[in-house]
């Protein structure tokens, strides 16, 4: 990422190491009147020289010596100091502010810029690339606000714009503002200069907006409130719908649902929540007056993903335009629940104006709503919320789409996010002190970087330069107990159920029994964390397991042999999966039960309504998946290595492990189980932690180990041995079988199919939709 580097290389000369200068003072003092060319004195005279000389040669000759002499010991010595030293320096420093002595910022004088002296109570903020679009001409044009345009490295030199102000590279350098040296030159990032001038500049309301989008009716505030003066007296206003809190362990919310849109999710909602697609039983009402950050919808091209944008279009060339509800009332987001905020369409008032900072060390399709995400957090701490509105603006859909790559922050991290979010906690004193404290938590935790600390401190210190007052801390919510929700607290409202032709259906009957399948597999399995092991190249294709699982499970959790942290994809071995699994345990302890999927077996979740989900699964019932051999002299050295590491083992069991698995294990023989798929119930959880720590280091294969754990957990008549005993299990398919040929919607799940690409992934959805027909909506 290109960023401004304001500091210049040092002109100043190399000096002299400082126990060189008084010898050298001394020296030239005391022997300046005469020079003598006996040695003796020559070489008093030029000691100092001898001596550098000297010890250059000696470190040539140790280098030489330890590179040839294979003095390994030493040279690693010194890579571990070397080592040492750097992980000490890679250490994120947390920013010193002295709050109570930040000096301000000199206004622009007023012969350098004829806006110099201007003040407005309402702004809009947009970034230019270009030279002005209609768009951009339309916005200046609304009434009572001041249109300013942000440039950066691309915009033309001439830009101009009759009734805007705008904001070169040189004057935004010029501003005195701290944030300039950490934005980069060619992005919309840079807006956070526009956002500090015009808070400088008299800034009450911001309207965060984009230069290819119009504004409804021209008027901002006939859907926004704009106006929320007398916010303290908070029922003054009139109330708002709001999301119910009833649920305490969600903690995220696709607002699009609310608007008669539920098959379209915006950028920024975790994939794994695209599949809640039913809408709120009821809702809860609030006093209005402190939805400081409003979100506005956009019909034609809505905010939505690559993963949607690309997936929906039955050509590259097909063109959106989505409308939401425009007479939907306006709902309110709850402490403990979020929704994607975004940059483009969202009104800040003054008490969240410290919420319009972009973070500058992510990718520019992220930066955004981790913002928004960021931001809704703070906001609790004042006492504040998120309103999301009928749609505001009208964008155009220009068949352009951004790279997938630009939102890998945001399909990786986003769900862990939220979560850590919600969890969060501080005793600051001030809300700036909590805002820098959480802006570190988060470069702990990898959400960003230290630059985006260190950013965020800059960006505060600049707020209060221009004379911003912070709000007051108010007491906070989560973690209190919550009044409960009566009869009489309670709304009702059925949003309404918009034709969604961009999918190349009609949302009638037959999709809505369709969806109503897919709430029932969500609310059967949204408790259950499923476990998937990649066997191929997990950048072609993680992301995709995760938007076909996501939908249904908990989470997906992808293990690989070649871990990939930008794509959460965690490290495991094959031949040893089941070691990895206790970790995943334990992240996820209030699951209901995990599944465990290597990526050739394909999962058919339709048909495992009826499985228990508090029983063991395997496939003990399929012949080609479960065997029994005798290790009696007629197999191979391998499984009798194996046979004699699980007797090892099992005599060590407690009584109930040990007495189970020999209840159900004959004398001589060895149980191997392919174990590309099986289940556990949480109240076996600890149970199989327990084994695999007796197994510690021993080298015992998964297809081993597993059946024994089972056998060992469990008699087999208390499996649920009905939930898989149809699985498809081919183990020598013909070689002109394609890899989709002997597929069936019928069974619970289909083995061998190899999905090495997304050409793969689409051949395999389309035959996966004759069980899921919304399937096809991803293909």
């Amino acid at each position: 990422m290109l960023v401004q580097d304001r500091s210049p290389p040092s002109s100043k000369p190399a000096s002299l190491p400082a126990s060189v200068l008084p010898y050298t003072a001394a020296h030239s003092r005391r022997f300046s009147p005469a020079k003598s060319l006996d040695f003796s004195t020559w070489a008093s005279e030029n000691l100092y020289k001898i001596l550098f000389v000297c010890f250059l040669a000696l470190t040539v000759v140790a280098i030489f010596f330890l590179r040839s002499s294979g003095d390994v010991a030493a040279l690693l010595c010194f890579e571990k100091s070397s080592g040492y030293a750097s992980s000490v320096s890679s250490r994120i420093a947390y920013p010193e502010v002295s709050w109570s002595s930040v000096p301000p910022i000199k206004p622009l004088d007023l012969s350098a810029a004829s806006f110099a002296s201007f003040r407005s109570d309402r702004w809009i903020v947009v970034s230019v690339s270009d030279y002005p679009t209609d768009s951009v001409r339309a916005l200046v044009r609304i009434k009572g606000w001041q249109l300013l345009a942000v440039g950066n490295s691309a915009t033309p030199s001439d830009w101009s714009l009759k009734g805007a102000i705008f904001l070169s590279l040189d004057q935004q350098a010029g501003l005195g503002f701290r944030t300039v040296d950490f934005l980069p030159y060619h992005s919309y990032v840079r807006k956070s200069i526009g956002y500090l001038f015009a808070i400088q500049h008299g800034a009450k309301v911001i309207f965060d907006a984009d230069d290819r989008a119009e504004v409804l009716g021209a008027d901002l505030g006939h859907r926004f409130d704009v106006d929320l003066a007398g916010e303290e007296t908070a029922t003054n206003h009139p109330v708002l719908l709001q999301y119910s809190h009833a649920d305490p362990n969600r903690t995220v919310v696709n607002p699009y649902i609310h608007f008669g849109q539920r098959s379209v999710w915006p950028r920024g909602l975790p994939l794994e929540s695209v599949g809640d697609v039913g809408h709120e039983e009821f809702y809860t009402m609030v006093f209005g007056g402190r939805q400081f950050i409003q979100q506005g919808l956009s019909n034609g091209l809505p905010d939505v993903d690559s993963v949607f944008y690309f997936t929906r279009k039955s050509s590259g060339l097909e063109i959106f335009d989505i409308h939401f509800d425009e007479e939907a009332p306006k709902v309110a987001l709850p402490q403990g629940l979020m929704a994607p905020v975004n940059s483009f369409n969202t009104i800040f008032h003054t008490q969240a104006f410290w919420g319009l900072m972009l973070p500058v060390s992510v990718s520019s399709m992220a930066s955004d709503v981790l913002r928004g995400y960021w931001a809704q957090r703070i906001l609790w701490e004042i006492g504040g919320f998120v309103a999301v509105y009928p749609p505001t603006i009208h964008r155009v859909d220009t068949a352009e789409g951004y790279p997938f790559i630009e939102e890998k922050d945001l399909h990786v991290n986003v769900g862990r996010l939220i979560n850590f979010l919600v969890s969060w906690r501080s005793n600051k004193k001030t809300l700036f002190e909590r805002i820098l404290h959480l802006s570190y938590a988060m470069a702990e935790e990898g959400f960003w970087t230290s630059q985006d600390v260190q950013f965020t401190a800059a960006w505060l210190q600049d707020l209060l330069a221009i004379g911003y007052q912070q709000p007051r801390l108010m007491s906070l919510e989560l973690g209190r107990p919550r009044a409960n929700i009566g009869e009489g607290d309670t709304r009702k409202f059925i949003p309404r159920k918009l034709p969604s032709v961009h999918l190349g259906v009609e949302e009638v009957g037959t999709v809505n029994y369709e969806i109503g399948n897919l709430i029932r597999w969500r609310k059967h399995f949204g408790n259950v964390v499923l476990i998937m092991f990649c066997s191929v190249p997990v950048d072609r294709i993680a992301l995709e397991w995760r938007l076909l699982y996501g939908r249904i499970f908990k989470t997906v959790v992808i293990l690989s042999e070649q871990s990939d942290p930008g794509l959460a994809v965690e490290y495991g071995q094959i031949s040893e999966a089941y070691k990895y699994l206790p970790a995943v345990f334990n992240k996820f302890q209030e699951a209901e039960g995990f599944l465990f999927l290597e990526d050739d077996m394909i999962l058919n979740y339709w048909n495992l309504l009826q499985a228990d989900k508090t029983k063991l699964w395997i496939t003990n019932k399929v012949p080609e998946s479960w065997v029994s051999i005798s290790t009696d002299g007629n197999e191979t050295d391998w499984h009798v290595s194996q046979a004699n590491l699980v007797k090892k083992i099992a005599d060590n069991f407690p009584v109930h492990f040990q007495t189970s698995y020999k209840e159900s294990v004959t004398e001589g023989k060895l149980i191997i189980c392919s174990s590309e798929i099986f289940y556990i119930p949480q109240r076996f959880v600890t149970d199989f932690s327990d084994l695999v720590a007796i197994v510690g280091d021993l080298h015992i294969h998964h297809r081993i180990a597993v059946p024994v754990f089972f056998l060992a957990m469990d008699s087999q008549e208390n499996f649920d041995s009905k939930a898989l005993a149809t699985v498809v299990y081919k183990t020598q398919p013909r070689a002109n079988d394609s890899s989709v040929s002997y597929y069936t919607a019928q069974a619970p799940a289909v083995y061998p199919l190899k999905v090495r690409n997304e050409y793969d992934f689409i051949k395999l959805i389309r035959v996966m939709a004759s069980g899921d027909p919304l399937l096809l909506e991803l293909a």
